[in-house]
């Protein structure tokens, strides 16, 4: 996997796992860029979320990594973005087919759901797999159209 520019943002509740996240996303050689916030001291999620998608959706980074503590709350603010298909992923065949039949652009994790370490393999199934295209692109093509 060659490496990526990859924004990461979470709530207070997400944040220890998008440290470790972080952290681990550099010494794999990505470029992170972090939109906050910056401790555990109680925020409110929608900001985060919208730092980070107004982020990917300018081109300034190629995927967007939100954690709260279930990712249900960053993936539902995530979607509101034209252009955005956020995937709330428990599972590393859940961000397969994210990216594969979605084309998600942006990965939600739940950080109170899973392990650091099924979390950073929910991760790398989600940056190494592409869109698969053909039937998928039309159904994809009809998300922001709703």
């Amino acid at each position: 996997m060659s490496p990526m520019r990859i924004a990461v943002a979470s709530d207070h509740a997400g944040f220890a796992l998008k440290t470790h996240l972080s952290e681990w996303l550099a010494e794999e050689g990505h470029r992170v860029e972090d939109l906050g916030t910056d401790s555990s001291d109680s925020v409110d999620y929608p900001d985060f979320a919208h730092r980070l998608c107004r982020f990917v959706s300018n081109g300034d980074a190629e995927v967007g990594l939100l954690v709260c503590n279930t990712g249900i709350g960053m993936s539902m603010a995530a979607n509101r973005h034209k252009g955005i298909r956020a995937a709330l992923c428990l599972f590393p065949l859940m961000a397969s087919y994210a990216r594969r039949h979605n084309d998600a652009n942006v990965l939600a994790l739940g950080a109170g759901l899973i392990s650091p370490f099924l979390a950073r393999e929910i991760v790398n199934t989600f940056l190494s797999e592409g869109f698969d295209g053909g039937r998928h692109a039309r159904r994809t093509g009809k998300l922001d159209g709703a």
